[in-house]
């Protein structure tokens, strides 16, 4: 990853060199248009970087929510572990000691655990 990431700086370094005041000045249309593609590698390597991935882990966590049965085992956003014993549409009812059950919502699962 560090290689990815070193390449990627050194060549957004070397497309800002070409974006300088004295390069700039021509004021061609053209010369306009490389003082943006800075802007816009940087908002691409945002996007990969940080939003992609952010977004495939809410979409996983949707899906395992989504998903839970009776009888899973799973972990709370509080750190809870407990047997899911009963599912219903927006909250689960989970067994965190003998005879003990609480009743959550579903987005409150943090993982599934074994």
């Amino acid at each position: 990853m560090n290689n990815i990431m070193r390449s990627i700086f050194t060549s957004i370094a070397a497309l800002l060199a070409f974006t300088t005041p004295a390069f700039a000045e021509g004021g061609s249309p053209a010369s306009s248009f490389t003082q943006l593609i800075p802007l816009i590698l940087i908002m691409l390597i945002f996007w990969f970087l940080l939003i992609r991935p952010q977004q495939k882990r809410a979409k996983e966590h949707r899906s395992m929510v989504e998903g839970l049965k009776k009888g899973d085992k799973v972990m709370t956003n509080g750190g809870i572990f407990g047997t899911v014993t009963d599912v219903k549409e927006d909250f689960l009812k989970v067994e965190i000691a003998d005879g003990v059950r609480i009743k959550i919502q579903r987005d409150a699962v943090a993982a599934l655990s074994d």
